[in-house]
């Protein structure tokens, strides 16, 4: 019953790492949307682009100024924004040192005429009042309000993101029972801040070789005095990611995962890992008790129904996940530990990964080749 027990007590750690995912709340008064400048980084989103500029031209009323700093890209991504009234910003050559989502950002950063910078990733998409209520929130939190989009698998591969969402959510620190005394990191795929706060903390520059340039962020702001906030974007931002296919989405958690697991609190890293190692066990033991019944079969199936109500909850705040996803959880977290195992093994070697045309080096630095 010892080992019962505890897994019983890792299970219970998700309820302190991921404890309640904030929203932004509706009312009060935001921030007139005439003064804020939308910058969105683009390398070869012609597939994404269209749709994320749609949804920003139905907000009531729409953002003052939509950037698109085209990073090189090799598909109409430049004329499909022009073609929506967006002002296009050919990115220059790439710095030695720098990331290609960096360099654009500081470009549109310093080309941006608004009073409050919103940089968002061609991949999202703003829900009907979307902008109006991330304002009022903004206007309520003040610094740096990043939001994590509510994820729309649509393909079955896609289900297999879950663990990487859970983990990501925890990766920020503002979602535990901990609450404010917490300090909360930033999302990558959106950043809402005044533009005196962003050059108060050097923007991108500071963080120009960093792969997951968000986590570092937001140590360069607070550093400044910038206070950071962190929100679920359920009914604000959503996204698919990795449309492509299998490949894309392995590619793409594996460009940057190991890295932001270096980037995450301490405390929450012990955590997550504490309560991912309870998930692997809770089905080991209901097999191994079926199979030679060593232990009480009826337990360990509890157990891991435990872990799988526990997944279900934190994937509904998160994303639109099916329940067949919580419900066979164990698919999901091996593939997350391999896909992760192989990231850490590149981080490791200083290897590349390829994605979207470049080679993208694991070291802080070396950039983008």
């Amino acid at each position: 019953m010892i080992i019962f027990a505890g897994i019983l007590l890792l299970w219970l750690l998700g309820f302190i790492f991921l404890f309640r995912v904030p929203r932004c709340r509706a009312g009060g008064e935001a921030i007139p949307a005439e003064t804020i400048s939308v910058i969105i980084p683009a390398r070869n989103e012609a597939a994404n682009l269209p749709g994320l500029l749609e949804s920003l031209a139905l907000q009531e009323p729409p953002p003052g100024e939509v950037i698109v700093v085209d990073d090189g890209s090799e598909d109409a991504t430049a004329q499909l924004a022009e073609a929506s009234g967006a002002r296009v910003l050919p990115s220059r050559p790439l710095p030695e040192g720098w990331r290609g989502k960096t360099w654009a950002c500081q470009q549109g950063a310093g080309a941006a005429r608004g009073e409050v910078l919103l940089f968002i990733d061609a991949d999202t998409r703003l829900r009907a009042g979307g902008l109006d209520r991330w304002l009022a929130e903004f206007r309520r939190t003040g610094g740096a309000l990043s939001l994590l989009p509510y994820h729309i698998p649509v393909r079955p591969y896609e289900e297999l993101s879950a663990f990487f969402h859970i983990l990501m959510a925890a990766g920020v620190g503002a979602f535990t029972i901990f609450g404010r005394k917490v300090r909360s990191g930033l999302f990558g795929p959106s950043l809402m801040i005044s533009r005196e706060d962003y050059f108060r903390g050097g923007g991108h520059e500071t963080v120009r070789g960093e792969i997951l340039e968000n986590f570092f962020l937001a140590e360069s702001l607070r550093r400044a005095g910038v206070e950071t906030a962190a929100r679920g974007g359920k009914g604000v931002l959503t996204t698919r990611m990795y449309p492509g296919g299998l490949g894309q989405l392995i590619s793409g958690w594996t460009k940057a995962f190991a890295a932001g697991a270096a980037g995450t609190p301490p405390p929450i890293l012990a955590l997550t890992g504490l309560w991912l190692s309870g998930a692997f066990a809770a089905p080991g033991l209901l097999l191994l008790g079926g199979l030679t019944g060593l232990y009480p079969y009826p337990a360990a199936g509890i157990l891991y129904l435990l872990y799988a109500l526990q997944v279900f909850s934190m994937l509904r705040r998160l994303g639109n996940y099916s329940p067949l996803t919580a419900l066979l959880y164990p698919i999901g977290l091996v593939f997350y530990i391999v896909v992760f195992s192989r990231s850490l093994l590149l981080l490791r070697r200083g290897s590349d990964v390829e994605w979207k045309g470049r080679r993208i080096g694991n070291e802080p630095g070396r950039g983008n080749r």
